[in-house]
């Protein structure tokens, strides 16, 4: 039976795995799955929450098992399973590691994953070099929304691309590349939207083409990286749907779309706050409560897309100017900062009103002290030192470990 919009939720988490005693990236995602099931596998289901593998060795990944029907409690098992892999990685001087990118990484680091589905990470490292920080230092909260049949996947596919461009505002925790604090917030995004140029139908302008079918976007999303893919890889082994490098990508074989521009925050605590708040706008959205489908439907990917690199590279700080996105963010005026856009959402939709505290006060921290990113900057001063970087992203696996948020 499928669901519909808003029954049930995917939440997905990617941690490093790094050296407690010097920070380095170490890759034993292989070695902490084989320890809990006894060989070496891509999916350790472990009640609430499932541990994965991904591209690179160095990174693990946290997932709901199943779609859950209330984000209630989200946090807290995934603060749980953090706590016990911390425990297995303490035996091998290792740690988890939050944040979008490691601070300190150099993309010659990067190992890939040479296990099970280890074909399709070879095929995409023969035609990208993975090696790039756009592939092997970006660490996300992935969000996965349910829809059934086109009229739902309408509704849902428009609204999300009216939030997209703004998710860097709410959620960037990305600001310094190789030590350096580089003055652009989301540097992950920056990576992310030009990691798979040179076949440029996988990505597009990262915000997706205004389709709202299935037969639509089969033949205006992945018809194109079918034709695209074909001379780089005449085996096959890639297929459209899971090269779709969208900020959004449809999943018609699942009836869901999958939210891929959240930075991974600090503890689960401010991951799960972030995602009520995308949550609850999308729930307005939808209900055409402000905004008229129809109206949502004229975004183009060029507006939208202009948005997105504001918020990439201003995060928070980034003015507003849109009607579309104003309205769509129930704020009125000719402008507004990105951060008051989402102050507004937070005072008017209350999205943790139910949560638990931690999850209050990490949204709270955001009202007050903005993103993430902002407040290491503030923490690291604009030329810090490795040492230095080193001191404050200990602070942040201390405060991952014990599911606390972060300020500067």
């Amino acid at each position: 039976m499928p669901y519909h919009l808003f029954d049930c939720f995917g939440v997905e988490l990617e941690y490093m795995i790094v050296r407690r005693s010097d920070l380095a990236v170490v890759p034993w995602s292989d070695r902490v799955l084989r320890d809990a099931a006894g060989a070496v596998v891509s999916d350790v289901e472990r009640g609430a929450v499932t541990w994965s593998n991904e591209l690179t060795a160095h990174v693990i990944e946290l997932k709901t098992t199943t779609p859950v029907a209330s984000l209630d409690g989200c946090a807290g098992a995934f603060a749980a399973d953090i706590a016990e892999l911390n425990r297995r990685l303490a035996a091998h001087d290792a740690m988890l590691l939050p944040t979008a990118m490691h601070p300190l990484m150099r993309p010659d680091e990067a190992v890939l994953w040479t296990h099970e589905f280890s074909e399709v990470y070879a095929t995409f490292d023969r035609i990208f070099d993975c090696r790039g920080h756009g592939w092997s230092n970006l660490q996300s909260a992935h969000l996965n929304l349910p829809f059934a049949g086109d009229e739902e996947f309408a509704r849902l596919h428009a609204a999300i691309r009216l939030v997209l461009p703004l998710l860097p505002a709410l959620a960037t925790s990305s600001p310094v590349v190789e030590g350096r604090v580089t003055g652009w917030p989301d540097n992950r995004l920056a990576f992310y939207r030009g990691n798979s140029a040179k076949i440029p139908a996988l990505c597009g302008r990262v915000i997706p083409e205004p389709v709202f079918s299935a037969a639509d976007y089969e033949k205006e999303i992945f018809d194109p990286i079918t034709r695209a893919l074909a001379p780089h890889d005449p085996e096959g082994v890639l297929e459209p749907v899971f090269s779709n490098s969208r900020g959004a990508i449809a999943r018609f074989d699942r009836g869901s779309i999958e939210i891929r521009l959240l930075d991974l925050q600090e503890c689960p605590a401010a991951d799960l706050a972030i995602v009520r708040t995308v949550v609850a706008l999308l729930r307005e959205l939808a209900a055409e409560t402000r905004v008229p489908l129809a109206d949502q439907k004229l975004a183009t990917v060029e507006a939208l897309a202009a948005v997105f690199h504001r918020c990439v590279e201003q995060g928070e700080a980034a003015m507003i100017s849109e009607p579309g996105l104003l309205r769509a963010f129930g704020v009125a005026g000719t402008s507004a900062l990105a951060h008051d856009l989402w102050r507004a959402v937070i005072a008017r939709l209350n999205p943790t009103r139910d949560a638990s505290a931690p999850e209050q006060a990490a949204l709270a921290t955001y009202v007050e002290n903005g993103t993430l990113a902002s407040r290491l900057v503030r923490a690291l001063g604009s030329a810090p030192t490795a040492e230095t970087v080193a001191k404050v992203y200990r602070r942040l696996a201390e405060g991952l470990g014990a599911n606390r948020g972060f300020i500067a």
